[in-house]
């Protein structure tokens, strides 16, 4: 696999001049040519990229899935997240690439809080889509930080950076707009999302239901399913699963003789103390004083 390792690298792969900043840059995909380089049949970079599309055209392949993208979107990788791109097929469009190294973001809050932002782990076809206002709003602020580039003293990087939060927590913001925007389509995801825990509880379990199970068998990321749920119900993709197993667990106390550790068993947990450790997180009881209830 080939890593970008640098932005200066990233510029040169683009046939673009310098960076301004070492470890920050906007870039203009109108002034960008890619090389006909090996390296974007499968590459890392290892910055992060946000990446405001106008009108681009072209297939992005992401794991085994190719995507196509003729519209404006703003979509996020974070370092280390594997890429293609098929560069017969690609049309750069307008639009702009702010690109920061992790180094840059170091002692800053921004470092701690970044993994937060659970869009830098949504796959390529859960882009934001922008109304004509918000890219405005964005592209303001990426004007701002390619115009501080140039300005390289003690107060860059804080500048900076106070640009690059604001911009993540519109993009929040916009997400959950999408989200909310998007319902009907998003009832039917969570319809299916109930219809494939239950079908995994009623079935012979083998092993935890985990989040990734259910975001494969939706074909979404697993930060986005979650960031979805969390938007419409509250709660995260893991509670969800967890309230669902609890329901179960109460269910076969209250109605069968399994002992604790066969109920643990058939629930996916491989040790019975497991089980009984979150059963009493989530109620307060151990499960034999829930079932000593019954009786």
């Amino acid at each position: 696999m080939n890593a970008i390792n640098s932005i200066s690298e990233f510029h040169r792969l683009l046939s673009l001049p310098e960076p301004l900043h070492p470890l920050v840059s906007v870039i203009n995909l109108a002034d960008s040519i890619f090389l006909e380089d090996e390296v974007w049949k499968g590459f890392v970079n290892r910055f992060y990229c946000v990446a405001l599309k106008r009108e681009a055209k072209g297939k992005i392949k992401y794991g085994q899935q190719h995507y196509d993208f003729d519209k404006g979107v703003l979509s996020f990788t974070a370092p280390n997240q594997v890429q293609y791109l098929d560069l017969q097929n690609m049309e750069c469009g307008s639009g702009y690439l702010l690109i920061f190294h992790p180094d840059f973001l170091l002692q800053h809050s921004l470092a701690n809080s970044i993994g937060s932002y659970g869009f830098f782990s949504y796959a390529v076809n859960e882009a934001l889509h922008l109304s004509a206002e918000e890219e405005d709003d964005l592209i303001a602020i990426l004007n701002k930080i390619d115009k501080e580039c140039s300005h390289i003293d003690k107060h860059t990087q804080e500048i900076i950076l106070t640009q690059i939060e604001l911009l993540l927590n519109y993009s929040d913001r916009f997400y959950e707009r999408q989200f909310i925007t998007r319902r009907n389509n998003n009832s039917a995801l969570l319809g299916k999302f109930e219809q494939l825990v239950d079908e995994y509880f009623n079935s012979d379990v083998h092993g935890l239901l985990t989040v990734q199970y259910i975001a494969d068998k939706m074909n979404l990321s697993p930060n986005y399913l979650s960031d979805l749920l969390r938007v419409h119900t509250g709660q995260s993709t893991q509670q969800h699963i967890h309230e669902k197993l609890i329901g179960k667990a109460k269910e076969r106390l209250s109605t069968t003789s399994l002992s604790v550790s066969e109920i643990a068993y058939a629930l996916g947990f491989e040790h019975a103390q497991s089980f009984s450790t979150l059963f009493k997180k989530k109620t307060n009881q151990s499960p034999l004083e829930f079932r000593a209830a019954f009786n």
